[in-house]
């Protein structure tokens, strides 16, 4: 099946995205190389211990500290042997941390409409060929198509992830295109399969689009109606000291504005 999206909504956030640069850019050098090429990952208990090896670039470890990546991945549930979608990978961050958590017997696609590999003159495009040149994650595959093009049979998958992309969705266009979008994710998913939002938090009564911000309710109501359940939320990635009246890049606070986190389920049939 595939699932018709309107063309409008790409040519929307993609204005939206170029704009401010996406959320927190993706965009970021390409990882240096290890001494030594990377060995499949391979499933282990402690998922931190992997994320400080020095195979990850130093780029990755500094964005850690405000993005939590274990905990996110613990809390959503992501085990070794799923197969996982990055939607919107961009330059790949939560890529590598995926591939880390499934394993060599899990697998991640690393999914990009082309105008996110295209602006900023490609940066984002060389940012994630560069981290998986040379296999360097094997478990790892690319799948770059826009959203009209997507379908079930692109899946399934265990889980999937999307992080600082709704609010660009939602805003860029309609809330109405929000739906489609998180529908098209719904139709991959496995029965029973789990599905995260990290964004920037928003208030009621803000410019949340001038901010790059969104209301925790509109994500869950925009996401209940594309058939989803709320399995959890969680204040892992809050930040007490964000006010919510900055926007997300304003100096002292880009990097650490506070961030919702949902985790979705899409019912068992």
């Amino acid at each position: 099946m595939t699932y018709k999206f309107p063309v409008a909504i790409i040519l929307a956030a993609a204005s939206m995205m170029v704009a401010c640069g996406q959320s927190e850019p993706e965009a970021t050098p390409a990882p240096e190389p290890a001494a030594e090429p990377a060995a499949a990952p391979e499933p282990a208990a402690d998922l931190r211990s992997m994320l400080a090896s020095d195979s990850r670039s130093a780029e990755d470890q500094a964005r850690d500290a405000g993005r939590k990546p274990a905990d996110v991945v613990e809390f959503l549930g992501i085990e070794p042997g799923m197969a996982v979608i990055d939607v919107i990978a961009a330059s790949g961050y939560y890529t590598e941390v995926l591939s880390l958590a499934v394993g060599s017997d899990g697998s991640v696609v690393a999914h990009n409409p082309a105008f996110v590999l295209e602006f900023r003159e490609g940066a984002n495009e060389k940012a994630i060929a560069a981290r998986l040149a040379d296999n360097r994650l094997p478990n790892v595959t690319r799948l770059n198509k826009e959203f009209e093009e997507l379908s079930a049979d692109d899946g399934p998958f265990d889980a999937a992830i999307t992080a600082l992309n709704f609010h660009d969705l939602y805003n860029g266009r309609s809330p109405e295109d929000a739906l489609a979008v998180l529908q098209i994710i719904h139709g991959m998913l496995k029965p029973g399969g789990v599905f995260g939002i990290i964004d920037h938090a928003g208030v009621a009564d803000a410019d949340n689009e001038a901010l790059h911000r969104i209301e925790v309710a509109k994500a869950i109501e925009t996401a209940t109606a594309a058939g989803f359940v709320v399995d959890g939320q969680s204040s892992i990635l809050s930040n007490p000291e964000d006010d919510h009246t900055q926007g997300v890049f304003a100096e002292g606070l880009r990097g650490h504005t506070d961030r919702f986190l949902l985790k979705l389920r899409k019912p068992a049939e």
